[in-house]
């Protein structure tokens, strides 16, 4: 049985309205909308909330929100008439379909027994191909995952509970870092976000990017479940960072279930197989360094040590006094 999200969207973005710099309400209203058209019918309180709130955001949007929005409300039958009035779309209202006329039944039609149809023989040139099998063991698992479908890609991850190790976690990334990837996502940074992501998984900066740039969302799932990132900060960074996502309430919520179901002992092991497959740059070791011919370096300093030794005051000064 699917669990519902713990949090959904709308009590994310009314907690997010509070705060300052971010501007919620065209997400707001497109959320709001996507809401309201999934449900054939609605409650008289149901309209009404939904023409309130719509009413008071429609003016304080821009232009692409309106037209998505409009988008959205012109195949709906049951649209609030005031809200397609605002949005100039009073007269698109699509009118009830006609009856259709009964139609008659059709006269029932014999064959002669000479004109029994005979099947052909199937041409070769039709013959359907063999499909070459794909072996899954010429790629690794982390291409095969970013290539999959959502729904194979949850398969991928109920297997993964099965060969995960419970005992390798990761430990949860700071609260200092969450803030990080959090206004990264507010302020639509992909670039900043993907940086965080490569430092804090310790994986490849490409594969990184390709992390963020998913338009299905599953590997931020993942990589908030790895590291500890509560549930309403995942639907907030769901909700911005990518607008094929954020724009769409039904993926939204689908990514929420999607995280109370995932295991942290699997989510660890698909990043485990992260760094394996796209192991992240080794940084360069900043302890003392031991050239490839020490004995040749080591001749040439030498003389260097002699020549600085002479041209040392303390030492040519001694021998001046001496001299009378």
């Amino acid at each position: 049985m699917i669990k519902p999200p713990s949090i959904s969207p709308i009590d994310g973005l009314v907690d997010l309205a509070c705060r300052d710099g971010v501007d919620v309400r065209p997400t707001l209203l497109r959320v709001l909308t996507d809401l309201y058209v999934q449900k054939p019918a609605h409650s008289a309180d149901e309209i009404t909330q939904y023409v309130e709130l719509a009413l008071g955001l429609i003016d304080s949007v821009d232009d692409t929100t309106r037209t998505a929005v409009a988008a959205s409300l012109a195949h709906y039958p049951a649209a609030p008439p005031a809200i397609l009035a605002k949005l100039g779309l009073a007269d698109s209202v699509p009118a009830p379909r006609p009856a259709l006329p009964e139609v008659t039944a059709l006269p029932e039609f014999t064959f002669a027994p000479e004109a029994t149809l005979v099947p052909e023989a199937p041409s070769a040139d039709l013959a359907p191909a063999e499909l070459p099998a794909v072996s899954i063991a010429a790629a690794n698992l982390t291409d095969v995952f970013l290539d999959a479908s959502p729904a194979d890609r949850r398969l991928i991850l109920a297997n993964l509970d099965v060969v995960a190790n419970p005992a390798a976690l990761i430990a949860p990334l700071p609260d200092d870092k969450v803030a990080r990837l959090e206004q990264a996502a507010l302020h639509r940074e992909p670039a900043t976000f993907a940086r965080v992501v490569e430092k804090a998984l310790g994986i490849d900066g490409e594969l990184a990017r390709r992390i963020v740039d998913d338009n299905s969302g599953e590997p931020i799932v993942i990589m908030a479940r790895a590291l500890g990132i509560k549930a309403a900060v995942l639907q907030r960074i769901l909700l911005f960072l990518n607008p094929a996502i954020g724009q769409s309430v039904e993926r939204v919520f689908d990514l929420a279930v999607l995280y109370d179901e995932i295991s942290l002992a699997a989510a660890c092991h698909m990043v485990a197989l992260w760094r394996q497959d796209a192991p992240a740059a080794q940084t360069p070791h900043k302890g003392r360094h031991e050239p490839m011919y020490q004995e040749d370096v080591r001749a040439v300093r030498r003389p260097l040590a002699r020549e600085s030794r002479r041209a040392d005051p303390r030492e040519t000064a001694a021998p001046h006094k001496a001299v009378r």
